[in-house]
């Protein structure tokens, strides 16, 4: 039987013990069945009290048990208008329990993407794993063959939402909550590769999967993917490909093999929507277009492009250095090369610097930088070279370097030299490698007038 108690020898008590062992809990008198295609449940589940670890590890999960009656009432017998969203693992309601708190309720279909491993998984994840960046699990109920998770309720929908299906009453948003928005979501990452213990590997990092609450705080949610990573000596673990089509590493995709690194990437592929306000994937866009990475990578070559590269939705309004800087994190993370991609812990610093530059468009520095789509660029230059190599340094910010040197660089992140392009000049002959000032200044001069 699994303890779910803190490790007792950790030397860091600050980090969250999660049993080796965790993959299989599902066995701890959570019957379930993996071999019928019809995904119906396990007739030894028709008990509410199945899903309860034994031997007084239930007191260990926090999450509260609700019948389905409870749930239905809740849901006003799950009206469709009080459906917020549905998709493949089933249906998620607004609903209002006894007490009068808002929660949503997530429905599972019997014959959806999210089977009994998933919705076990989920319940043991969010009741052993807390932080401000994870979606709050307040209960679950498995009676009969009904499977019901409540969560918290995020009134402001997905980050999906206000990037791809943004209503037409509705604001896009702006440059700054973005940036928090990448921050706030690369944290509660953070939280699971670096503060659980082996770490956890979220697996379905995707715009849907952030959800937001007042002043757009991100959480994470949809747990039912998430592995555990390796431990010892071991660089990763082998498992099943699952996760979502244009999110996926291209190493766990074609291998098996997942890593943290494969979460870094998947938050690479979001970091990009963010920006540019485009889809992962896209089958209504020209040929060339419809994969958002493959879009990027060349693009990424090419400081020309930036602004091309962000969303439209901004309208110019974004500080040019911000999108430069912005854009180096998210090629960073999109690296081909597992061991090239940096770790989320810098990123996170990164994007909190980024997060906390404010931007006036109003200003007359950023006004004469604002982006108009139908200026053409008067000069000409060739990108030769790759200019987004990773340079990462994965320790502690350098001791001499003030503030980390917050102007161009956090932890290890030098936006003004790690990623000065080279350049040809106009005759072919010597080369010049630009830092981030010159970089500014030629593109005020492009766009400007």
């Amino acid at each position: 039987m699994l303890n779910f108690n803190p490790c007792e020898n950790l030397k860091d008590r600050s980090a969250i013990c999660l049993p080796v062992a965790t993959s299989a809990c599902i066995f701890m008198r959570f019957h379930y069945t993996t071999g019928d295609k019809s995904k119906s449940w396990s007739a030894s589940e028709s008990k509410k009290d199945a899903l309860v670890p034994q031997e007084g590890s239930a007191s260990h999960i926090a999450a509260q048990t609700f019948t389905f009656r409870e749930l239905a009432a809740a849901t006003k017998n799950f009206r469709p208008e009080c459906l917020l969203g549905e998709g493949g693992f089933g249906r998620v309601y607004k609903s209002r329990l006894e007490n009068g708190q808002v929660v949503a309720v997530k429905q599972l279909d019997r014959n959806g993407l999210q089977g009994n491993r998933e919705f076990l998984v989920e319940v043991l994840m969010l009741s052993l794993l807390h932080h401000p960046n994870l979606v709050k699990l307040i209960g679950y109920c498995a009676d009969g063959d009904q499977r019901l998770l409540v969560y918290e309720y995020m009134p402001l929908g997905s980050l999906k939402d206000h990037l791809h299906d943004l209503l037409p009453n509705k604001e896009p948003l702006d440059w700054t909550t973005r940036m928090k928005i990448a921050a706030g979501a690369a944290k509660g990452l953070e939280y699971l590769h670096d503060r659980a213990n082996p770490p956890v590997i979220y697996r379905d990092f995707k715009s849907s999967n952030i959800l937001l609450g007042e002043g757009y705080h991100p959480k994470l949610s949809d747990f039912g993917l998430a592995k555990l990573g390796p431990v010892g000596d071991k660089t990763h673990v082998s498992t099943r490909v699952m996760g979502t089509y244009g999110y996926c590493a291209p190493e766990y995709a074609m291998t098996g093999q997942l890593t943290v690194k494969s979460d870094v990437y998947s938050f690479g592929v979001v970091f990009l929507e963010v920006i540019t306000g485009r889809k992962a994937i896209d089958n209504s866009r020209s040929t060339g277009e419809q994969n958002l990475v493959a879009w990027a990578r060349p693009m990424f070559k090419d400081r020309r492009k930036f602004p091309k590269m962000a969303d439209p939705l901004l309208q110019g309004r974004y500080p040019m250095r911000g999108l430069y800087q912005a854009l180096a994190v998210a090629a960073m993370c999109l690296q081909e090369q597992a061991a090239t991609r940096p770790l989320i812990g810098d990123v996170v610093t990164a994007l909190s610097y980024l997060a906390s530059q404010t931007f006036d468009p109003n200003s007359p520095a950023n006004q004469s930088c604002l982006v108009s789509p139908t200026l053409k660029a008067r000069e000409e230059r060739k990108s030769v070279g790759g200019g987004f190599e990773s340079n990462l340094a994965t320790g502690l910010p350098r001791k001499d370097s003030p503030k980390f040197r917050q102007k161009d660089s956090v932890k290890g992140i030098n936006f003004g030299t790690d990623f000065g392009i080279v350049v040809e000049d106009s005759g072919g002959g010597s080369e010049a490698k630009w830092g981030l000032e010159e970089f500014e200044q030629r593109e005020c001069a492009i766009v400007g007038g």
